[in-house]
């Protein structure tokens, strides 16, 4: 079991990671610095181009919690560690979500994180589960009743035990288990692919899965007024382990940090290109 620990955590570590032989569209780290801090409280202040409008969502949906997520007055991106990002280059704000200080909230790890707090607070712990690249289930319902090695983990949990720990302080600790045997390779195998950017919603993923691979999250969506076309914004962390961001959009400047549904054949974002066919959904 030691051993296959070891290359299951190699393997989510790979999964963001700049390599030799990584393929074209990888492109590494700028020098940068911080352009300016940033007042907004919240994703849905970040202003819209003009013409288009937000999406309506439920409040009670994974759009609506990406919607209210917090924003960092200081647009800097620290690593795990407390340094700063190399690149400060790619972000237009920052998530006010923590990173711990483990070398473990990386580009999947992000999306899971985001997707577990929004389950988390909805309180649907049935539903908190991921998958570690050899295949397990693993789920937040028997670490809460007290499993700590998920990987052996056969039964389907059912229901919590009365002594059940369903903390935010815990469910941290367990998202740190997932971090360290899922990557986009076991993420992007769960997810639902979609055929069509126009039906593009926020809580939907731009993933590569491999090693390395990378993924993306969509955190809101607006429309056109007149021609119904979507646009998007883009959240990411990255290798190391770092602050979660908004991405800036490096090919349209005047529309940064917003993304048109009708871009061209592959996505380009600040640090790696997607093509059209890595679009999926939960």
């Amino acid at each position: 079991m030691k051993i296959k620990a070891l290359v299951l955590f190699a393997s989510s570590l790979l999964s963001c990671q700049n390599t030799p032989q990584a393929p074209p569209q990888y492109r590494t780290d700028k020098i940068g610095e911080v352009e300016e801090n940033i007042d907004i409280q919240s994703v849905s202040g970040i202003p819209l181009p003009q013409g288009y409008e937000r999406l309506p969502v439920a409040d009670n949906s994974f759009a609506g919690y990406l919607s209210q997520i917090k924003i960092k007055k200081d647009k800097t991106v620290y690593l795990f560690d407390g340094r700063k990002k190399t690149n400060q280059t790619a972000q237009y704000a920052v998530l006010d979500v923590s990173v711990g200080n483990r070398d473990l909230q990386q580009c999947a790890d992000a999306v899971m994180r985001l997707r577990g707090e929004y389950l988390f607070a909805q309180k649907k712990y049935d539903k908190i589960a991921f998958h570690s690249v050899s295949g397990e289930n693993m789920r937040f319902m028997d670490w809460a009743n007290g499993a700590r090695n998920l990987l052996t983990v056969k039964t389907l949990t059912t229901k919590l035990k009365p002594n059940a720990d369903v903390s935010h302080e815990n469910f941290l600790k367990y998202m740190n288990f997932v971090f360290a045997y899922a990557s986009t390779l076991s993420l992007s195998k769960e997810m639902t692919p979609l055929s069509k950017t126009s039906d593009i919603e926020a809580g939907d993923v731009f993933i590569k899965g491999g090693s390395p691979g990378h993924a993306v999250i969509v955190v809101d969506v607006a429309r056109h007024k007149t021609t119904g076309k979507k646009i998007f914004l883009l959240a990411q962390s990255y290798m190391p382990a770092q602050d979660i961001h908004i991405l800036k959009n490096p090919s349209q400047k005047t529309l940064s940090p917003w993304y048109e549904q009708d871009f061209e054949e592959v996505l380009q974002t600040p640090e790696w290109d997607f093509d059209k066919t890595a679009l999926k959904k939960f």
